[in-house]
């Protein structure tokens, strides 16, 4: 596990410090590797890459890099699990090692199948391999997305890097804001590929390559996609249902099995984030069962809505883990805050990073690498909008003269409708946002299909709230959305595979481990697992108003019901309660009238209406202020 960062200057004059540059740019990321460090160059070509060390497989200086065989030079970020497999048939056919490390493996599987090697690779990754003969350099990301790895190209000027914060330290980027990726932080908390809150900067998609060549071409290909799956799954529906449950079950355990035993492969301590919920504990229940006793940690809160400490306690007492909880209080997690900025280098607004980062520097206190059971809920159903939306939002879909309701509802002003609902919200349930919630209703009745409507659902900002705060530029997330043909929980799902799961849920657990020096595995996600659970009919993902069907007929073989049954609970922070109290201050401070009016970005009288309507509970999502915060403390670091 490491950080990689590099640079391809074609019209290099020999202007600025190519190694002072490179050597800058890479130790802007000595967080995510401070074991060891190295770097390539070729001045006359302008080309330079940098490498920081994490290290977990092969501990000596033989997995060092940058690593060279023959024509190939390669600085590579993540874990392929197989390894030792593919190594033997590279071995079939000639090779040679030095090493003990994937590292070497994944360099020569290259120079031996060329990009096709990334088929043979189960895990996690994202490397950059320069062929000094070829003058060509190729950059790959895993299939799902685990790693990250963001690209700048303009004016002759191609750069890499795992994290964003490297480009900052090149002379000749420029960083303007790019109106679209501000567009898709408003609206969603988050920017999603290939998008970025700079422009000329982009995030390479999940499966795919990106090839530089010596004439400045650039081009990118896909080598997998999750779409794939859901379609054979569509096409072999009925194959699928003629199978019992029990059957499916068993399948289904042993793949699951030999995956999260996959990621065990280390020559460090591995733990587990345990929060008692079902992914996180099958995880923990399956390692268990095959004598593997894993170190689990959980963090935990003193207020109740919030705690999950509990229910995890009483899982890793059933499986005999050894097990470390810590409850936080505010003032710990009050402390993570202003570090934001500077572990989501781009405006990332999912406020469950908090705890993430507060477990995962308690698992660091023990371990150097953690499992962490994400990817669940996209593939098992796992998130109550799914059915809420499938459901609810269909049934608005159906109604009858929905159009006059509509045009009805337009007449009435969300303040109006504030103040009807306050008079008789005894007969209504209970809202902090109903003035949210009445002009998405409105929006919804007026959208054709499910995709916008669920679009429209998970949204905070919607396109006239971005044009009442200044922001006239547009770009929603539906451009991802091609999911015809589907049943609507297999849209749904497919939708978040591609997007919030890679771009929000991956990038949360990456910077907060990477930035402790802490390895995160994703058990659920190996590629395999995957692509059986996008062929399995949503019919064995939900059942009677549950989730996950399947998946608890695995985990209930080695753990009682009892102790994961609950209502789904995100992995969340108080943030409503802390902003209305303790930390209202820096609302008032981040979101003040000069403040706005200075960085030039937003409308400040739009952003004072709504502080003060959120301040004196007119019916505001706070996420709308939590958002503009975010952004204000991100422009302060970076913008």
């Amino acid at each position: 596990m490491c950080r990689i960062a590099g640079f391809w200057d074609l019209s290099y004059r020999g202007t600025y410090d190519l190694e002072k540059t490179i050597t800058l740019m890479r130790d802007t990321m000595v967080h995510g590797g401070p074991d060891d460090a190295g770097l390539y160059m070729e001045k006359p070509l302008g080309l330079a890459l940098g490498h920081r060390r994490l290290s977990i497989l092969d501990l000596s200086p033989l997995g060092h890099q940058p690593m060279e065989f023959e024509n190939l030079v390669i600085v590579y970020n993540g874990e392929v699990y197989n390894f030792w497999e593919i190594r033997k048939e590279l071995e079939k056919e000639g090779y040679a090692f030095r090493s003990n490390s994937d590292t070497e493996v994944v360099l020569k599987a290259f120079h031996r199948w060329g990009m096709n090697a990334v088929h043979r690779f189960r895990g996690m990754f994202a490397f950059a391999i320069w062929d000094r003969r070829e003058r060509r350099l190729t950059l790959c990301r895993d299939r799902i997305g685990v790693k990250p790895l963001y690209w700048y190209y303009r004016d002759g000027l191609f750069m890499f890097a795992s994290e964003l914060k490297a480009f900052h330290r090149h002379p000749k980027f420029e960083k303007r804001i790019n109106p679209e990726g501000l567009s898709l932080f408003l609206q969603y908390g988050y920017i999603t590929a290939p998008y970025s809150i700079f422009e000329n900067t982009c995030k390479l998609e999940p499966g795919h390559f990106l090839i530089v060549e010596r004439d400045g071409t650039i081009k990118k290909e896909k080598y997998w996609d999750v779409e794939e799956f859901f379609r054979k799954g569509q096409q072999e529906r009925e194959m699928w249902l003629k199978r019992s449950e029990d059957e499916l079950s068993e399948e289904l355990e042993g793949l699951l099995t030999e995956a999260f035993k996959l990621r065990l492969v280390s020559d460090v301590p591995v733990g587990m984030f345990l929060s008692g919920g079902i992914d996180s504990s099958t995880v923990c229940a399956l390692l268990s069962k095959e004598g593997i006793k894993l170190k689990t940690f959980t963090i935990g809160f003193y207020e109740k809505d919030y705690n999950e400490a509990e229910y995890a306690k009483k899982v890793a007492q059933h499986l005999g883990t050894d097990h470390t909880e810590l409850y936080c209080t505010p003032r710990e997690a009050f402390e993570v805050i202003p570090k934001l900025p500077e572990l989501y280098d781009e405006p990332f607004g999912d406020s469950s990073a908090i705890p993430t980062y507060l477990v995962s520097r308690l698992a660091k206190s023990q371990v150097k690498v953690s499992l962490s059971a994400d990817g669940g809920d996209e593939q098992f159903c796992g998130y109550t909008r799914y059915w809420m939306v499938a459901e609810r939002i269909g049934k608005i879909s159906r109604l009858p003269f929905r159009g006059l309701l509509s045009n009805f509802l337009d007449l009435i002003s969300p303040d109006l409708a504030l103040r009807l609902y306050r008079t008789f919200k005894f007969f209504l349930p209970k809202y902090t946002n109903f003035r949210d919630k009445y002009i998405k209703l409105r929006n919804v009745l007026k959208a054709s299909g499910l995709m916008p409507q669920y679009d429209l659902a998970v949204k905070y900002f919607l396109k006239e709230d971005l044009l009442s705060l200044g922001i006239d530029t547009y770009r929603d997330m539906l451009f991802k959305a091609q999911v015809d043909g589907f049943d609507s929980l297999s849209s749904l799902m497919l939708f978040d595979l591609k997007t919030y799961l890679p771009d929000d849920i991956l990038v949360k657990v990456d910077r907060a481990t990477m930035g402790v020096a802490l390895e995160g595995r994703e058990p659920f996600l190996d590629h395999k697992v995957v692509e059986w659970t996008s062929m399995l009919p949503s019919d064995f993902k939900y059942q009677k108003g549950k989730s996950k069907h399947l998946l608890r007929k695995v985990l209930y073989r080695y753990v009682p019901p009892e102790l994961v049954e609950r209502p789904k609970q995100g992995f969340g922070v108080p943030v409503y309660e802390w902003f209305k109290g303790e930390l209202k201050y820096l609302y008032m401070e981040y979101l003040s009238e000069e403040r706005i009016k200075q960085g030039g970005v937003f409308n400040h009288l739009e952003v004072k209406r709504l502080l003060e309507d959120y301040l004196n509970n007119r019916g505001v999502n706070h996420n709308k202020l939590w958002l503009l915060f975010i952004f204000e403390q991100w422009r302060e670091r970076w913008g």
